[in-house]
């Protein structure tokens, strides 16, 4: 501890860099504000946005595993431009021999270690689209060109703004086993009975989007970009064996054909139940997949869905099908599940609850869920979302056992794919070009709906300490969030991890809930059924807070920085309140207790007697002199001085006030709050908290004096983990090292089954 003497006069102000570049505001970076999307991050007064309408003919052939399908699109020209070609997406190329994505796959030979590996290389699946005809709804073909995994259509003349132009599509492909072939989609074959499960999506040429950002999203698809995709209203005729459940978006039109007096008079009561109530058991469902009494021929199920971006469907004879009503914002939703009986005792148990629970909690915090149905339909090793209909993994042993590991992967898959209802589905971005505007802005509302599922809830995602690995990464393998989907390193920490942790970082440290909870809703609405960019998020955060967050967007989503901030020095003052009885007694007791160097006390030993102690004359009076002795002139000084200060002042100096100068540097790069947490000697805490803005004139190193009425034991710097540093070793004073831990054995490898380990228990037990 130093003791100091205040001054009247002030210091001159300590010069600062004028570089600010981590508190640059992001004009550069953004787009320029227009009539399509307005400076405070909202659509425009001319925004537009164009509509794609659909009814579709398709048919599975469950012998061969082939879809065919017909179809007349309805485009609605509502730009103000005058439109000389159409683009479709033709995502089923991806798995097309010649396709780019497996041209541009980097491959090693360390990769093939066994024949498989090189039988799975050499695999060939003849897939990708089969175009029969493009042709007017007159039948007149219509010229248009492939280009890999996209097909233009050339017009005859222009389609003018608010024109509107219909055509039909012939066209057939393979369905992909997701097994051997992998995908999004395709279908699961169990050779038991010889069953198949289709899930089927990408399945159609779809539009692609036109808008004012980058005119068409034309970007292939290389397999890791999703979609971007315009509105419309479909109306989907789905034709499959007699003996098939199909779980699809929209609503069912006809089920008085495809439904039995039974399954209809199940679904009707499963409107109003307050549990999942079966409309297809596990017993019915066994019965179908035997195919004992296999029902011959064919039927069509018809489906309308209004205002979607997509559609997708499953279909099996193995299905079990439940359902619940579950009320949102006054209306009833179906939150319904489709599972064979492979995924059970789990998806029973479970998997409706979870969509309920989903819906309500997402609507909490974005908008009111606008559809009519939401589905989770159970498939091996997959997890894939689409317009009212999601295809999830997490599948149990085959005895029914299952481990903590498998229950906790489907409980979260279920809630993300589900939430993805709304990221993008409904706010709809672009996925081709920003993964992370619809996984990350999920991932994070997906983490506040696992905790609101069950308490401490192991959330893979969303709090801070769980992204300081990949942050402290190498940078070389490290992206920023705002890169193209097929360039990301590290895809599940950049688009979907570090995302999720920022959104979490603004809500609970940056901008707090409520502030937080009120813009992001904001956005939500702002942007529901329409095409938002990063753009519109950041300005419409900024604008509905009163927060400038430009330096947090520019660190965290445009640079690799990481967190870490460490505790350099802490320096400990005491006022010295001039009265020379107190201040002379201090120093005398400081230096009767201060540390003594060796050579002073040897001399003590080895020197017997010093001239002065024998000669007394050598003594004057700074010899004799005791400097700790208050003397009369010590007492006037001081008198004097007190005539100079008011009462408050003088209170002030004689308060004994603890004065602690801390200094901080920013190691990692990126700007954070400093989140306190002192301790003092009388075992009380007190939490500060500094905005990050004190880094803005001092980007590498700051101090920051704080006073107490007590003496500090110890700071830590960010007690509650709330910023994602890096290193918690430099967070404390006085200095804390964590441990690591150091395994010199591994425990057996035993699956963590609650039933296989309650056995495993008695035995040992016994």
């Amino acid at each position: 501890m130093k003791r100091i003497l205040l001054l009247a006069s002030l210091l001159p102000a300590l010069a600062f860099s004028q570089e600010q570049n981590k508190f640059a505001q992001l004009e550069q970076e953004l787009p320029t504000p227009n009539e399509y999307r307005n400076a405070a991050g909202a659509p425009g007064h001319n925004y537009f946005q164009q509509k794609a309408d659909y009814k579709i003919e398709v048919e599975i052939d469950d012998e061969t595993q082939k879809l065919t399908g017909k179809e007349t699109i309805t485009y609605t020209n509502n730009s103000p431009d005058r439109l000389e070609y159409l683009w479709i997406q033709l995502d089923q190329n991806v798995r097309a021999d010649d396709s780019d994505s497996k041209l541009i796959s980097v491959e090693r030979m360390e990769d093939f270690r066994s024949i498989g590996d090189l039988e799975k290389k050499m695999f060939y699946f003849d897939g990708g689209f089969k175009i029969e005809e493009v042709k007017t709804t007159s039948g007149k073909n219509l010229s248009y060109s492939i280009n890999k995994t996209m097909l233009r259509i050339d017009l005859v003349k222009p389609l003018a703004p608010n024109g509107v132009i219909s055509f039909n599509i012939k066209w057939w492909y393979n369905i992909n086993n997701r097994m051997e072939v992998g995908g999004r989609s395709g279908f699961e074959h169990f050779e038991e009975n010889d069953n198949y499960l289709y899930t089927i999506a990408q399945w159609f040429p779809r539009m692609c989007v036109y808008s004012d950002v980058e005119g068409w999203q034309n970007k292939q698809f290389l397999g890791r970009g999703e979609f971007a995709l315009p509105f419309g209203d479909y109306e989907v005729s789905i034709t499959v064996p007699a003996d098939h459940i199909v779980g699809s978006t929209g609503e069912l039109q006809n089920p008085n054909s495809v439904l039995s007096t039974t399954q209809r008079s199940r679904f009707k009561k499963a409107k109003n139940a307050d549990t999942p109530i079966l409309i297809v058991t596990q017993e019915e469902a066994e019965t179908a997949e035997k195919k004992e009494q296999e029902i011959k021929g064919k039927k069509t199920w018809i489906f309308k869905a209004k205002n979607v971006r997509d559609f997708a469907f499953a279909s099996s004879r193995k299905f079990m099908w439940d359902a619940q009503g579950v009320d949102i914002g006054g209306k009833k939703i179906m939150a319904m599940s489709y599972y064979p009986k492979e995924g059970n005792p789990l998806w029973e148990r479970y998997s409706t609850k979870l969509v309920a629970h989903t819906l309500k909690t997402y609507s909490k915090y974005t908008v009111d869920y606008p559809y009519p149905v939401a589905i989770s339909v159970h498939s091996k090793w997959i997890g894939m979302e689409y317009p009212m209909i999601c295809f999830n993994g997490g599948r149990p042993e085959a005895d029914g056992t299952y481990s903590k590991h498998t229950k906790y992967g489907m409980w979260g898959v279920i809630i993300h794919e589900v939430g993805h209802n709304f990221f993008p589905m409904i706010i709809n971005s672009d996925e081709r070009q920003w993964t992370w505007m619809d996984e990350g802005l999920n991932t994070f509302v997906q983490y506040l709906t696992e905790q609101e599922w069950e308490r401490g809830y192991p959330s893979r995602r969303g709090p801070a300490h769980l992204i300081t690995n990949y942050m402290r990464g190498d940078k070389d393998r490290i992206s920023p969030i705002m890169t193209n989907s097929e360039s990301i390193w590290q895809f599940g920490n950049n688009a979907y991890g570090k995302p999720a942790t920022a959104l979490n970082i603004l809500r609970e440290t940056i901008m707090g809930r409520e502030l937080f909870d009120h813009a992001f809703k904001i956005y939500c609405e702002r942007w529901k059924f329409k095409h938002p960019t990063p753009a519109d998020f950041f300005r419409t955060m900024e604008d509905a807070s009163a927060v400038d967050l430009d330096w947090f967007w520019r660190g965290w989503f445009y640079t690799t920085d990481h967190v870490d901030i460490s505790i350099d020095a802490v320096d400990w003052f005491e006022l010295n309140s001039g009265n020379p009885t107190i201040e002379k007694a201090k120093a005398k007791m400081e230096m009767e207790s201060s540390d003594e160097h060796i050579g002073v006390s040897r001399n003590k030993k080895s020197i017997k007697e010093t001239v002065n102690e024998r000669d007394g004359d050598i003594d004057d009076f700074y010899g004799k002199h005791d400097i700790y002795n208050v003397d009369a002139l010590d007492i006037q000084e001081y008198e004097d001085f007190k005539n100079t200060l008011a009462k408050a002042q003088l209170e002030l100096l004689n308060s004994g006030k603890q004065i602690y100068e801390v200094t901080f540097s920013n190691i990692g790069g990126l700007p954070m709050p400093l989140i306190l947490e002192f301790s003092f000697t009388d075992d009380t805490r007190e939490v500060i908290r500094i905005p990050a803005e004190i880094w803005r004139r001092h980007e590498q190193k700051v101090s920051k004096v704080f006073v107490f009425d007590k003496e500090v034991s110890s700071l830590r710097l960010d007690p509650f983990l709330e910023t994602a540093d890096t290193d918690l070793d430099n967070n404390s004073w006085p200095t804390k090292k964590q441990p690591s831990r150091y395994e010199l054995f591994k425990k057996k490898n035993l699956r963590e089954n609650p039933m296989q380990r309650d056995l495993r228990l008695k035995e040992l037990n016994n």
